[in-house]
């Protein structure tokens, strides 16, 4: 089974848009879990442009299904953080401070031993760990030797090229699925992910255990309705 875990960061940018509390991400949240998803997603960042550090703290005492926190780990401030809270999973993504979003996975080569001090530490305090990586089967292996439980697979690639040739978009991705399994790793999933490509994604990649998906679900909420839209993708997880 693969779970649908909601990352509500356009939720924070729509509430930080406007000063106040509304949308109000702790409620919207509870009601994602309310409505079906099963996990909650956050993906803070120094300038805390969208999910502040605080609704971190505050999401974790309310949180009922799985929490993960996504982020550079060569941020002190993010580690502290991962550390004060624990969160069922912590997603190591190696974003750059002027990155508009997660633009590339890690080279699990050249950073294995940072990598590997940084999930012994997250591992010890009870965290699940997943490393977010290009489809690239040395890459895959190279996170294996961190220590890692999971990685993620980063789809802007796959839902990029999805609709000219799925076949083609998806067959990296299901070479790194494979290698994954061979090196005893979980299989995550996502960015860029909808109502268009998951299925097909899901069919192809029979190990994917969990996706994250907020931009495409929050726009599709704008039509649908939020309880509708979590539904509707937990439909084609299904």
């Amino acid at each position: 089974m693969t779970k649908l875990s909601v990352n509500i960061n356009k939720i924070a940018t729509l509430r930080n848009s406007r000063g106040g509390n509304q949308p109000n991400v702790v409620q919207v949240a509870i009601d994602c879990e309310k409505f079906g998803a099963e996990g909650i997603t956050v993906h803070p960042r120094p300038d805390e442009r969208h999910i502040r550090y605080q609704d971190v703290y505050d999401l974790k005492e309310v949180i009922t299904t799985e929490f993960n926190i996504e982020g550079n780990p060569t941020e002190k401030k993010f580690v502290e953080l991962v550390l004060a809270n624990k969160p069922t999973q912590v997603t190591l993504v190696p974003d750059a401070l002027n990155a508009i979003t997660s633009n590339a996975g890690w080279d699990t080569i050249t950073h294995r031993e940072r990598l590997k001090d940084l999930v012994a530490t997250f591992k010890s305090a009870g965290c699940r760990v997943s490393i977010f990586v290009d489809p690239i089967e040395k890459m895959v292996e190279g996170a294996a030797e961190t220590g890692t439980d999971r990685i993620e697979l980063y789809t802007e690639s796959y839902a990029h090229h999805y609709s000219k040739n799925r076949e083609e978009a998806v067959r990296d991705y299901v070479k790194a699925a494979q290698m994954a399994a061979n090196v005893g790793l979980g299989v995550n999933g996502g960015h860029d992910l909808s109502l268009e490509n998951l299925r097909y994604f899901k069919e192809s990649i029979p190990n994917l255990l969990e996706v994250s998906i907020g931009h495409a679900l929050i726009c599709d909420a704008l039509y649908f309705g939020l309880e509708n839209t979590i539904q509707l993708y937990l439909r084609e997880l299904e």
